[in-house]
C-alpha cells in the first residue's frame, strides 16, 4: 500500500494554515482540494504549499461541492472548522467513503457523536479526533499502566483548567454560541474533559454543573461535580477569565498511586508510598505535528486511541453538563438524556 495521502481541508483558517507549514512538507502528504467560505484563507493554504515546492490544492467555496467533485481524487480529509459545523463535515466526509482527521471537539451532542459512529462503520473509515492529550505518551502510558491495574482501583479525579481566554477571543467566533457550541468549557475545557474520559476509561453516571457567563454569550466559568459508573467522583473546574496564560492541573487518587498530569499530557508526576512524584516532560513529535499519529493509525502503525467512541463518552458528558448548568445544577443522570 503507497503511503502517500492525498489530503482535502474543509476550513483553512489559523490552526490549518499553521499546520500546514509543516505538512505541506511532508513527503507523504498531498494537498490535492480545499473548502472554506474565504477565499483569502484559501489563498494562505494555497501560498503555503507552494512556498514548500507543492502545488496549490483545488479552491472551494462549499464544502460539499469539493467532495462531490474531488471525493475519488482524496484519501482523507482534515476538518478545522468552528465546533457547530464538525457533526455534519465529518459524517459527509465518512458517508463519501474517506478517512477523517478531526479538530476536537469532535462534535456538539451525543446525537451527532451516534450518528458519525454509523456512518464510519458503514463506509469503515479511520477516524482520529486531534487531541493532543491522547496524543502524549505521557497520557497513553498512564492509561496502560492504570489498566493493567499498577495503581488500583481509581478513587477519585479533581481537574482544573484555566485561561485568559474571555479577553484572548473578544469578537471571536469561539465566543458566539451558534458557531462554537458552547464557551470555555467546550473549547479549552474540551482537553480536560476529553483526557479524563480517556484516562478514567468508563462512562459518567451521573452529573451536577454550574455556569457563568461573566457578561459574555457563552460560559465563561463552569463547575462540575459528577460520578463515573464504576463509582468513583470527578470534579471540574474550567475558569475562562483571569491573568495572561492558560494551564492546567489534574489529579487521579488512585488506591496505590497519585497521578498529577496536564490536559495536553505536557507533563506528569506519579506518586506512590507517599513518595512525591518526580516531574516528567513528554517529548513528542506527534504533538507538534498530529497528523504524524492520523498517518500511523491509518497504515496500521500506531493503535487508534483518540476514538469516535471516546468522543461519545464526552459528548454525552457534555450534554448533561449543558443541561445541568441550565437547571441551576439540578443532578442529571446520563442515562435519561443519552
Amino acid at each position: 500500500m503507497s503511503e502517500i495521502v492525498r489530503l482535502g481541508v474543509i476550513g483553512t483558517g489559523l490552526k490549518a494554515a499553521d499546520y500546514a507549514k509543516s505538512w505541506a512538507r511532508m513527503p507523504e502528504v498531498e494537498f490535492v482540494a480545499s473548502a472554506d467560505v474565504s477565499a483569502a484563507s484559501r489563498k494562505r493554504l494555497g501560498d503555503i504549499c507552494l512556498e514548500a515546492g507543492k502545488p496549490a490544492p483545488r479552491e472551494f467555496d462549499d464544502y460539499k461541492v469539493m467532495l462531490a467533485e474531488c471525493g475519488n481524487q482524496l484519501d482523507a480529509v482534515y476538518v478545522s472548522t468552528p465546533h457547530a459545523f464538525h457533526g455534519e463535515q465529518a459524517i459527509a466526509v465518512a458517508e463519501a467513503g474517506l478517512d477523517l482527521f478531526l479538530e476536537k471537539p469532535m462534535v456538539t451532542t451525543a446525537a451527532e457523536a451516534n450518528a458519525l459512529i454509523e456512518a464510519r462503520n458503514r463506509a469503515k473509515s479511520v477516524i482520529v479526533v486531534a487531541y493532543n492529550g491522547v496524543l502524549s505518551p505521557l497520557v497513553r502510558d498512564t492509561h496502560e499502566r492504570a489498566m493493567a491495574g499498577e495503581f488500583g482501583d481509581l478513587v477519585s479525579v479533581s481537574a482544573t483548567i484555566w485561561e485568559s481566554w474571555s479577553s484572548n477571543y473578544v469578537g471571536h467566533w469561539k465566543q458566539r454560541p451558534e458557531l462554537s457550541g458552547g464557551g470555555f468549557m467546550f473549547d479549552t475545557g474540551a482537553h480536560m474533559m476529553n483526557t479524563v474520559c480517556f484516562l478514567v476509561n468508563s462512562d459518567f453516571d451521573r452529573v451536577s454543573a454550574y455556569m457563568n457567563n461573566r457578561g459574555k454569550d457563552v460560559d465563561i466559568v463552569t463547575a462540575v461535580a459528577g460520578r463515573l459508573t464504576n463509582g468513583a467522583l470527578v470534579t471540574f473546574n474550567a475558569a475562562g477569565e483571569g491573568p495572561p496564560g492558560c494551564a492546567s492541573h489534574m489529579t487521579l487518587f488512585y488506591s496505590k498511586a497519585i497521578v498529577r498530569i496536564d490536559a495536553w499530557g505536557a507533563w506528569r508526576e506519579i506518586s506512590v508510598g507517599g513518595k512525591p512524584g518526580v516531574r516528567e516532560e513528554a517529548t513528542s513529535a506527534h504533538q507538534e505535528n498530529p497528523l504524524k499519529s492520523f498517518l500511523g493509525v491509518k497504515f496500521g502503525r500506531e493503535q487508534n486511541m483518540s476514538t469516535v467512541e471516546n468522543g461519545l463518552r464526552f459528548a454525552r458528558l457534555w450534554d448533561a453538563i449543558k443541561a445541568s448548568a441550565a437547571k441551576d445544577g439540578e443532578p442529571i443522570q446520563i442515562a435519561d438524556i443519552a
